[in-house]
């Protein structure tokens, strides 16, 4: 999923300084997970600022709406009005949520109401933690299913780097080191052959080299 944090009401105040409609747009799904951007906290969200607003003594007609997907036009398509309204549309979705109203609005000013964060994983009530760089080359066939590139600090193909101590890593001795969580997968698989392997410098061409990437499956296009 794709963990977020709404940003500081300060920063969203700030941003919707001189609107007298503003739209506070939540999306249902990752960020309704990680408590940052589901309908709750469209409601809370309003509520500040409207409070905020007020003691500042002036008057901003701040609405609400909750789409199920705020990445996927058809969606955001079922509030065009509410947005098309709307001096400014704040969407408390992923940055992808924002560019997707923004390019289906065009005259519409649209501003996030989140910082995205990583591509994560809840892993206890109230805790999310990063588990994909979306790399676009996984080799998680070679680690166990841990991912060196997102959960090491080095992201280091061939581990562990030797700083780490008591399997926790040297940054933080709070933090798992990656290496020995995949030294533990293998071994308890029976698969410690795996970590022996030098593995290549990694293609990173499947990253961020060319700009904006693009999956195209020709079978299921119309």
């Amino acid at each position: 999923m794709i963990v977020g944090e709404q940003k500081p009401l300060q920063e969203i105040k700030d941003m919707i300084a001189g609107a007298e409609k503003v739209l506070l747009l939540g999306c249902g799904t990752c960020v309704t997970i990680c408590f940052a951007g589901g309908e709750k906290e469209v409601g809370i969200l309003a509520s500040a600022l409207r409070l905020a607003t007020r003691l500042d003594g002036k008057e901003v007609d701040i609405r609400e709406a909750t789409v199920q997907r705020q990445c996927e036009w058809e969606y955001v398509d079922e509030v065009a009005d509410q947005i098309q309204e709307a001096d400014i549309v704040v969407s408390l979705a992923c940055g992808i949520g924002v560019q997707t109203v923004a390019e289906r609005f065009p005259d519409v000013w649209v501003v996030p109401g989140l910082n995205t964060s990583f591509l994560g994983q809840p892993v206890e009530q109230g805790v999310w933690s990063e588990r994909c760089a979306a790399c676009g080359n996984c080799l998680l066939m070679y680690t166990g299913g841990i991912c060196p590139i997102a959960r090491c600090s080095k992201s280091l193909l061939n581990g562990p780097c030797g700083g780490s101590q008591n399997g926790k890593c040297e940054i933080n001795p709070e933090v798992d080191c990656a290496w020995q969580l995949i030294y533990d997968r293998l071994s308890r698989l029976g698969r410690l052959d795996l970590i022996t392997e030098n593995m290549p410098a990694k293609d990173w061409s499947t990253s961020r080299d060319g700009g904006p990437r693009k999956i195209v499956r020709e079978d299921l296009r119309i």
